[in-house]
């Protein structure tokens, strides 16, 4: 009877996290067309979105030193070196959204939106390690700017735009070849589409034609990234935990294809935007692209289920980045975050005294510079893991993560946008014993 209740919730409980995972990507193939909505976001090959999970993105992203969270082994896609501490299955599924204020000027525009975060299962291998396989995001596109003008008498609009993403589907292994010491490395294949359009419109000649020019790039390619961490109790109740991930001289294939359309415009707005004729279609060939170099470095110190705190140091080369004809070029990316959680009581029997409250900040120079002005990214975060009821016998231990960056981006100085935003990230997570072996009376 016990075996069958096992296998039924593990069932039950693999269901869901397969379910949600499949509903967010096809989600994802709606949302992929405005995930973003920064004017940032048209640089490079997008927003990048780093491989962090709501449990972690709470306390500012700080990931590099961490092994353990609460007491359990989570699943830290940033540093595959804490895969080896898998001691039971980890089922990961989540969703994100974000609220962004743009303004320039006296200006603002007020966006939101939301889309799949990621899923992920983590498996222990006991001595051999640990594997970990998934999908999250790894950049996404959104922006959009528009302004009226006058040759001669006529009056027309300019428009540009962009949409689209590129995921990372991944699978890792991490190892403890000796005690204190853990070694792992993940391989990923990036697949996507970014799109960026032109358009010019003529909205008081209905005879004229609209033009609409759509350049888009399709991404695919394989990444290594690796990480080590060094783990250390001092003394009986704390532990220290010093980690480095980086990643290797990455380069993914991008492919060009050009679309130029003549657009008869319409009162209808069933029927806008639809091509009168093509005046330029162009496949252009394949081209070598290298994904920055990255490095992260940090530590952990904890306290057992009561509390931890923790600090990131990184550091992103973007300047090899072959960037498009006529687009800035890309710099170096610096940030530094510092983060932490804490449990009230463990031992508590009142819910709220054995919550995870997590608390973080973060600073980014990004790799980007305008108007001789470093755009700079810095947000505070905050966040939630809300435990569920035990199952399967206290085998199972199931948690709701939520956490919330409240950022800023940008400067209004010269002329350029300013770009406030919350972003909000769920997860359910499920910390799962498989494959016992049972022995019965």
């Amino acid at each position: 009877m016990y075996k069958k209740f096992k296998a039924d919730t593990t069932k039950k409980a693999f269901t869901i996290i397969i379910g949600i995972g499949l509903a967010m990507c096809s989600l994802q193939v709606y949302a992929q067309k405005s995930t973003s909505h920064s004017p940032y976001s048209q640089f490079g090959l997008g927003q990048m979105r780093e491989d962090l999970l709501p449990q972690t993105r709470s306390m500012a992203g700080i990931a590099a030193g961490v092994r353990y969270q609460a007491g359990l082994p989570i699943l830290n896609i940033a540093n595959p070196a804490s895969y080896s501490a898998f001691s039971r299955t980890i089922l990961e599924a989540g969703l994100y959204g974000n609220i962004t204020q743009l303004g320039k000027g006296s200006a603002t525009d007020n966006t939101a939106d939301f889309a799949f975060s990621h899923i992920g299962i983590g498996i222990p291998l006991a001595k051999a390690g640990g594997i970990a396989f998934g999908l999250i995001p790894f950049s996404d596109v959104g922006y959009n700017s528009s302004e009226v003008a006058i040759y001669d008498t006529l009056t027309y609009k300019k428009s540009i735009s962009g949409e689209g993403g590129v995921n990372k589907a991944f699978v890792g292994y991490g190892i403890s070849p000796i005690k204190g010491l853990s070694v792992g490395a993940n391989i990923g294949f990036l697949f996507g589409n970014l799109s960026d359009i032109a358009q010019v419109e003529f909205p008081y000649a209905l005879g004229a034609y609209n033009t609409r020019k759509q350049e888009t790039r399709l991404i695919r390619g394989a990444t290594i990234d690796y990480g080590v961490q060094y783990f250390k109790s001092l003394g009986k109740k704390m532990n220290i935990t010093v980690g480095y991930s980086g990643s290797l001289n990455n380069t993914v294939n991008s492919k060009t294809t050009r679309l130029e359309t003549r657009i008869e415009p319409s009162l209808d707005d069933d029927f806008q935007n639809i091509a009168k004729d093509t005046s330029l279609f162009e496949v252009g060939v394949n081209r070598k692209i290298n994904l920055p170099l990255k490095h992260n470095i940090g530590f952990t110190l904890s306290k057992g289920y009561n509390w931890m705190v923790g600090a990131d140091f990184k550091y992103t080369d973007w300047s090899d980045f072959q960037t498009r004809e006529g687009e800035i070029k890309l710099g170096k990316n610096y940030g530094v975050a510092i983060g932490g959680q804490f449990k009230p009581d463990p031992t508590s029997v009142k819910y709220w005294n054995v919550v995870d409250y997590r608390l973080g900040f973060r600073y980014n120079q990004t790799q980007i510079r305008l108007n001789n002005n470093d755009i700079a990214d810095m947000a505070v975060t905050v966040g939630l893991g809300l435990p569920l009821s035990e199952t399967n016998f206290g085998r199972t231990f199931s948690r709701i993560n939520v956490s919330a960056e409240f950022g800023q981006q940008g400067t209004l100085n010269n002329n350029l946008v300013r770009e406030r935003y919350i972003n909000i990230n769920l997860g359910f997570t499920i910390n799962d014993t498989w494959f016992i072996r049972r022995n019965l009376d």
